[in-house]
């Protein structure tokens, strides 16, 4: 037997995973609701606020710095209050707060030899956690053979990048949609269509945009973005090295595409040899399937695939052909020690917990989510309106959709105790992402109190 493996199998691994559980469990069990903050917690808590804002150079978006425990859905923060957590991290804290489960993985990475993996030294849950992705990905029959792990979602989706762009060399343009958010590096800040995000940046990147699928004329906006794809493939022959779709537009205001929506799209790009990049950096795990891409049915057009958030540890999938003839992928992390064992853990408890499926977890507790936001539309008239996103990416319309209205909603939300955020640009939405892990109606019904006390505020002052 390994040595490393004598350590794992050590009953006194077992009893400390076991007593940390328990105490864990005893801290937070009464954290089932929100709750106010501490006043005797206010002056440590400027500190941090003020801490913050000099070393960083302003001030963070909300006054949010958690204590380091939480129950589910709930998290404490170092003031001493206790909100309810539908943005986790913007989709990354899948499992809630102070997950048991992923606390376990998280001491058996602990007890690992080295605190990060990297290219040239890994240890063997990289492997498992590369096998179980392209199996994943591929159950469909897309032909994603090989997988690339990384630090970051903008650095899977630069390796996609990389990849597109070596093999359709001397190719330099790329194709994405109005409102794509890809990452914040510069190449990625060229490919996202916000304009303040490059202020200053040097042009990186060649974009050309094509209309999203809108959920009001959805045939009409199909035909627009089909002639568009047209016109820009018949103008650039050749030169575009790939296509890059969010299958749900993400910072875009969570619309969703559709089957014949990219369908429609992608043949014309197979008959140019254009390749195709799905990035679900922030649609892994959220719809009825554990891609997106599967979702709508779209597997036998996935030539590279990138997910991060969620799976703790990121990555990028591509199609053997697409494998570099040059030593242009390599990074001295591949991820956390820490990171893909709770990714593993993560996959683990997405399939156990039933998410998938046409009558999985995500889609039924986006179908009770939806039914409940649009009573409050009928309750508050003007104050509220879908559509509501897809799958465990919930979002609405606040008042007329500009950015202040949005933004007031979001503030009257924190201080009400329930966590949402900020996307899409007109109109201005606000978005959740509930841990589709752990979340329950119980907990929509908790949010959907706290919207409606919002919501009764936001009323008054808009």
């Amino acid at each position: 037997m390994l040595h490393a493996e004598s350590l794992r199998q050590d009953p006194r691994i077992a009893q400390a995973k076991q007593l940390i559980a328990e105490a864990m469990r005893d801290h937070s069990a009464s954290m089932t609701d929100v709750s106010p903050s501490d006043p005797d917690q206010s002056a440590s808590y400027q500190s941090l606020i003020d801490g913050f804002t000099s070393a960083r150079g302003g001030p963070p978006i909300w006054p949010y710095f958690a204590s380091g425990l939480g129950n589910g859905p709930y998290v404490e923060l170092a003031d001493g209050s206790v909100k309810l957590d539908f943005i986790g991290g913007i989709g990354v804290h899948g499992g809630g707060h102070s997950n048991p489960d992923l606390v376990s993985a998280s001491i058996d990475a602990a007890i690992e030899d080295t605190v990060m993996q990297g290219n040239l030294q890994q240890n063997p849950a990289s492997v498992e956690m590369m096998q179980r992705l392209v199996s994943l990905a591929s159950e469909s029959g897309a032909p994603l053979e090989h997988v690339l792990l990384s630090t970051s979602g903008a650095m899977a989706n630069e390796n996609a990048l990389k990849l597109a762009f070596h093999h359709r060399q001397p190719a330099d343009r790329i194709i994405a949609f109005d409102n794509a958010f890809a990452g914040r590096s510069i190449a990625l800040a060229a490919l996202t269509d916000r304009p303040a995000y490059r202020n200053g940046l040097p042009e990186a990147i060649q974009v050309d945009y094509l209309p999203f699928l809108h959920p009001d004329h959805p045939e009409k906006s199909q035909r627009w973005a089909v002639d568009e794809l047209k016109r820009l493939l018949k103008r650039y022959p050749g030169k575009h090295a790939a296509f890059w779709a969010e299958p749900i537009a993400g910072e875009g205001g969570y619309y969703p595409g559709s089957h014949d929506f990219f369908t429609a799209l992608c043949e014309p790009l197979r008959e140019a040899g254009v390749p195709i990049i799905f990035d679900e950096v922030q649609t892994f795990s959220r719809t009825s399937r554990p891609f997106a891409f599967q979702h709508y049915g779209l597997d036998q057009f996935a030539d590279i695939v990138t997910v991060g958030k969620i799976t703790q540890v990121c990555a990028t999938l591509y199609r053997s052909d697409f494998h570099p003839k040059a030593p242009i992928l390599s990074q001295t992390f591949t991820g956390s020690t820490s990171a893909i064992s709770t990714g593993l853990a993560t996959l683990d408890a997405l399939q156990s917990t039933k998410c998938f499926g046409a009558d999985g977890g995500n889609m039924k507790r986006h179908a009770y989510f939806a039914e409940q936001l649009q009573k409050l539309a009928e309750k508050y008239p003007g104050a509220i309106s879908g559509p509501f996103g897809e799958g465990m990416m919930i979002v609405f319309t606040p008042g007329e959709g500009t950015l202040d209205h949005a933004k007031l909603l979001m503030n009257l939300m924190f201080v009400e105790g329930l966590l949402g955020f900020l996307c899409g640009a007109e109109p201005a939405r606000l978005r959740f992402l509930p841990p589709p892990m752990i979340t329950t109606n119980d907990h929509i019904d908790a949010a959907i109190k706290l919207l409606d006390r919002s919501l009764e505020k936001f009323a008054s002052q808009k």
